[in-house]
C-alpha cells in the first residue's frame, strides 16, 4: 500500500463521508504507528453559516474529529481489509487544549502518533497544525465497534 492516500482511499478505512469527513488526503503513514493528513477548510464548510456569522471560525469539537479520523485512518491501515471501515468510538479525550483558530482558507495538518493499543482500545496523541504554528491538541482513547 501507498503511504500517501486521495480522498477515495480514505474512504475505503473509515465510514465517514460528507459533510461529516474531516480529512481529505493522507501524506504519509507509518503502519500502526504515526500519520500526517490534511483537511482544506472552505467558506463552504457547512458549520460555517452558524459559527458564526461575520466571523467564521472552525468549532474546535469538529478539529479534534479530524484528529480522531486521522488516527482511525492509521489504525485501519495496519488492519486486515475486512476490518477496514469499521466504526471506532471515543473512549475518552484527554489534555485538549485550543491555540488559534482556524478559519476558511487554513490548511489544517494533523499529526497523529499511536501511545497504546490492545486488543481493540487504542490510545493516540495528536496535534493540528496551519502553517506549521499550532492551532489544537489532545490525547484520545477510542474502541473499534463490533459492527462488521
Amino acid at each position: 500500500m501507498d503511504d500517501k492516500m486521495d480522498i477515495m482511499s480514505i474512504m475505503k478505512f473509515l465510514p465517514h463521508r460528507y459533510p461529516f469527513l474531516m480529512i481529505d488526503r493522507i501524506i504519509k503513514v507509518v503502519g500502526g504507528k504515526s500519520i500526517t493528513a490534511i483537511k482544506n477548510v472552505s467558506i463552504n464548510e457547512p458549520f460555517f453559516q452558524g459559527h458564526f456569522p461575520g466571523t467564521p471560525v472552525m468549532p474546535g469539537v469538529l478539529i479534534v474529529e479530524g484528529m480522531a479520523q486521522a488516527g482511525g485512518a492509521m489504525y485501519f491501515y495496519s488492519l486486515p481489509e475486512e476490518k477496514q471501515g469499521s466504526l471506532m468510538y471515543f473512549m475518552a479525550i484527554d489534555k485538549v487544549k485550543f491555540r488559534k483558530p482556524v478559519i476558511p482558507g487554513d490548511q489544517l495538518v494533523y499529526h497523529v502518533e499511536m501511545l497504546k493499543q490492545r486488543s481493540n482500545a487504542v490510545k493516540m496523541k495528536s496535534m493540528a497544525t496551519v502553517d506549521g504554528a499550532t492551532v489544537a491538541e489532545a490525547e484520545f482513547m477510542a474502541t473499534i465497534g463490533d459492527n462488521k
